[in-house]
């Protein structure tokens, strides 16, 4: 049995620990991608897409329109400025529309 520590601990600092101890991480940080993605995107965007994912640095974004991936294909740079503001951390470096 664990022994009881009487330091106080914030509940974030608390799920940061057992993440790490985990290692979720990584699923974690999909998970805020696709979460961060729906929210900047907006409905519209969200509705034509079909998977976000994270892989290394890289966000792979696959969409049903042609039209929005290329519309979308000119701001990149923004997009991922925006991503890594609203996610906290710099775990995008490239995107991948597909």
């Amino acid at each position: 049995m664990a022994k009881r520590q009487n330091k106080f601990h914030s509940i974030q600092d608390l799920m940061k620990d057992v993440i790490k101890d985990n290692k979720l991480t990584k699923g974690m940080q999909q998970l805020s991608v696709k979460d961060a993605w729906a929210k900047l995107m907006g409905n519209g965007v969200v509705s034509y897409t079909n998977r976000v994912e994270l892989n290394g640095k890289t966000l792979i974004v696959n969409l049903k329109s042609s039209v929005l991936r290329e519309e979308l294909s000119y701001g990149k740079e923004k997009i991922i400025k925006m991503m890594n503001e609203e996610l906290g951390e710099e775990l995008i470096s490239k995107i991948i529309l597909s």
